[in-house]
């Protein structure tokens, strides 16, 4: 026996999410993002879904968004990974090139650096990073 229409109550709960979705700090939000991930958002983030849940054993919502972040990776002509960085600061490339000036007069030999193994490692390390922000998106 149904108390009351599942179609109104299904209503009432999206504009009840919609309602709550439409007041998040979206400042202290990119602040949370800049602090606990290092990465900054670049465009406007898009909303997916958002849903009442069970969360260690209290009420909670969650929201589901799209998100684009910047992604830095600097290797050298060895194919060997020297940065990866998901925030992209002019600063944070002028320092790459000062210290490439402070090392000019130290000889580049092709292909050296990190072994076999430190390259594959480094390799799978950029596939999960950039696996983990396209499922976090």
């Amino acid at each position: 026996m149904k108390l009351s229409n599942p179609e109104s109550i299904q209503e009432s709960e999206k504009e009840f999410i919609d309602t709550i979705n439409a007041e998040l700090d979206w400042d202290v939000i990119e602040k949370m993002l800049l602090d606990k991930h290092n990465f900054e958002v670049q465009d406007d983030i898009e909303y997916k879904d958002g849903n009442l849940i069970v969360y260690n054993n209290e009420i909670a919502y969650k929201f589901d968004f799209e998100i684009k972040v910047p992604l830095s990776v600097i290797f050298n002509r060895g194919g060997e990974c020297l940065s990866m960085s998901t925030t992209r600061e002019d600063e944070a490339f002028e320092d790459a090139e000062d210290m490439e000036g402070q090392n000019s007069d130290i000889p580049q030999i092709p292909g050296a650096g990190p072994d076999k193994k430190n390259k594959e490692e480094m390799a799978v390390e950029i596939a999960d990073l950039i696996c983990e922000i396209n499922n976090k998106a």
